[in-house]
């Protein structure tokens, strides 16, 4: 399944997350700081859902959140989404 998320207060423009189950397949960052985000691309790449968001969440950069953060909210809500449809 792929889902497309808004990020706000961050550089990233979009973030795109495509996900088999629980495991994450591929993110990709649409703007940002292209060596960051290309490094949590690859390193999230076939990682449990719920372990990546809970690593990712609380970190910030430039104020009260960043694109690591924005992408585990984006996971918090993939996982509400898909408990709440099964």
């Amino acid at each position: 399944m792929t889902y497309q998320f808004k990020p706000t207060g961050c550089c990233a423009k979009q973030i795109k997350i495509t996900t088999d189950n629980d495991t994450i397949s591929e993110v990709k960052f649409v703007g940002g700081c292209r060596g960051n985000t290309s490094g949590i691309e690859r390193l999230i790449r076939n990682q449990k859902i719920s372990d990546v968001a809970q690593t990712l969440r609380g970190i910030t950069c430039r104020g009260t959140t960043s694109c690591p953060d924005q992408l585990a909210i984006a996971l918090e809500q993939i996982m509400a989404q898909n408990s709440s449809a099964a």
